[in-house]
């Protein structure tokens, strides 16, 4: 099968296109004949080897020292299974499915193997495609973005009436965060570029605001719940802005809890989806063979939403 093996770490022409082999699936495993993958800043990340200093021994000691030891990276899919191992009972072969592989990663390739149910999403998670999704839209985030930002909301305990910013709300955590706290009837305020403004809007946010002009740091305004979904809003402001009684999540700091998210939450956004109320956001997509050219705009951290990758079109 066609695959994107990540030679080393470096640049984006690290990254080939090569031969490898077809992979089989377990016992408790879908064999899934991948669709469309994304570009996650994830991905850039690993291909990269760039984490702060003090993560890079264990980036490293788990990644691999000079070069991935999973030389096929991507943590986002959707796909159809074709074929099942003996003890899977909830898909069948011909199943339009999605998932994520974050811990695994190996998305960016024909095939891929995952579980049919897992304890946590280390060994990846699968669940059936929304009929009103298309391929790319399923690929592009609800497993990973939209599991992060399900998750840090419910250790926030959302509740309705409460004020919720969200900064950072056009990237491929935020678009869902804005989403999800509208669905748990929070008052939304998003914080992106004013190139986003609109797409803030209309992902239902209720006051937005741009982090380059003063309007933002000179906001007096408490919020019950600040979430950071890039990891780059100051401590003082953080601070600023949740005063005595709020509570406040970075998607760095905070994203441990997605380690226990099960099948249930997945398929709870889906549920969503197929209701009508969340959606995906593609910003831009590339063939599987113009990865590099992806990796190169997904570094340069302003896209909006996902950018997905075609892998086959059947």
């Amino acid at each position: 099968m066609k695959a994107i093996v990540c030679t080393k770490y470096g640049s984006p022409e690290v990254l080939q296109l090569r031969e490898v082999e077809k992979p089989v699936p377990r016992v408790n495993e879908v064999l899934i004949r991948i669709r469309a993958t994304t570009c996650h800043i994830g991905d850039v990340r690993v291909r990269s080897a760039t984490v702060p200093w003090w993560l890079q021994l264990p980036f490293r000691l788990y990644m691999g020292l000079l070069k991935p030891k999973r030389g096929i990276l991507g943590m986002e899919l959707s796909g159809v299974v074709e074929a099942t191992g003996s003890a899977v009972r909830r898909f069948k072969s011909g199943d339009a499915v999605l998932g994520t592989s974050p811990f695994k990663l190996g998305a960016y390739a024909q095939y891929i193997c995952l579980p049919e149910d897992a304890p946590n999403v280390k060994g990846g998670l699968v669940a059936l495609k929304p009929s009103n999704m298309s391929f790319e839209e399923a690929a592009a985030g609800l497993a990973t973005g939209g599991l992060t930002a399900l998750s840090v909301l419910r250790k926030a305990n959302i509740k309705p009436g409460q004020n919720v910013l969200i900064y950072g709300a056009s990237g491929s955590v935020g678009v869902f965060a804005v989403q999800l706290a509208k669905h748990f009837e929070a008052t939304v305020t998003a914080v992106c570029s004013s190139r986003n403004a609109d797409l803030a809007r209309m992902l239902g946010a209720d006051t937005v605001l741009d982090y380059t002009q003063p309007e933002f740091a000179s906001c007096t305004d408490k919020f019950d719940v600040v979430f950071d979904a890039v990891g780059k809003l100051p401590t003082a402001a953080a601070r600023r802005l949740t005063g005595d009684k709020g509570v406040r999540f970075t998607v760095q700091r905070d994203v441990g809890p997605i380690a226990k998210i099960i099948t249930a939450e997945l398929t709870f956004l889906t549920g969503l989806v197929e209701a009508g109320k969340l959606r995906t956001f593609i910003d831009r997509q590339y063939s599987l063979e113009d990865i590099r050219e992806a990796h190169a705009y997904v570094g340069q951290w302003h896209k909006r939403g996902h950018v997905v990758i075609t892998v086959d079109t059947m």
